[in-house]
């Protein structure tokens, strides 16, 4: 069996997302490609992201759910990277022609105002470190046909980023008790899922400190003025052009955007 090149795989994914293109899972011709091999492909898509100019906002964690990581048998999430080009302004509009099949779930947003270096961050050491919180909607996009994959897939294509609509109200961390936020999703106005901030392991902030701890394994960190996707407090809804897309949080305020063809 041929060897995984990670840069030609990582070219790969690039250019099947540049290209909205759909493609078969890297592990259909890799079996054994393991979660350091995905993230080395990861390393490599994100070093030709930052060649073409483009600026990481943040981390963002994927998987963040016991049903999720249940579902794909694995102890602890994943994470991948939004970059600049992937941020749509509040109330701005998503077009279909740029993505593949794009999925929308609703999110809290940690805005980071202190480094963060694991092992052993704690939710509240996170709390503690965090200027703000924001509503968000993530966009995500398999780049793979059907979004079918494994766990090495997904992880290799950047955690399925795409886009993301950041909301304008910042609140304080300790205003809110993030684990009790309710959160309401909407397409054409009606309430198609919902979720509380309890969803992502407990409590959001835990998301954040898993992140850090997994980072310190690769000598990386969580930085002052990142924002954090911390995973999604409802499911991932099919988006369609014409869609307009409403997420409510108790005490955040509202994020949407509208879809185009």
């Amino acid at each position: 069996m041929r060897a995984l090149d990670f840069k030609s795989t990582a070219e790969f994914l690039h250019r099947a997302e540049m290209e909205k293109r759909e493609v078969v899972r890297i592990t259909a011709d890799y079996p054994d490609m393991t979660i350091e091999d995905a993230y080395q492909v990861l390393a490599g898509l994100v070093a030709i992201k930052r060649q073409r100019g483009h600026r990481i906002i943040g981390p963002k964690m994927g998987l963040t759910s016991q049903a999720k990581m249940k579902q794909m048998n694995v102890e602890e999430p994943i994470y991948g990277y939004i970059f600049d080009y992937m941020a749509v302004p509040e109330g701005g509009t998503v077009s279909m022609r740029e993505l593949i099949h794009p999925k929308v779930e609703a999110e809290i947003a940690f805005v980071m105002g202190k480094d963060m270096e694991g092992p052993a961050v704690t939710g509240t050491q996170v709390l503690a470190a965090t200027e703000y919180v924001v509503p968000a909607l993530e966009i995500i996009d398999s780049r793979y046909e059907n979004f079918k994959f494994t766990l090495p897939d997904v992880i290799a294509d950047n955690a399925s980023s795409s886009r993301v609509v950041f909301g304008t109200v910042l609140q304080r961390p300790d205003n809110l008790e993030l684990d009790l936020v309710g959160v309401t999703l909407s397409i054409n106005g009606e309430i198609k899922d919902l979720g509380v901030g309890a969803a992502v392991l407990g409590h959001p902030a835990n998301s954040v400190a898993m992140l850090a701890n997994m980072l310190a394994r690769k000598g990386e960190k969580v930085k002052a003025g990142d924002i954090i996707l911390t995973g999604g407090i409802t499911g991932a809804l099919i988006l369609n052009a014409g869609d307009t897309i409403t997420a409510k949080f108790d005490g955040l305020g509202q994020v949407g955007f509208r879809v185009t063809e």
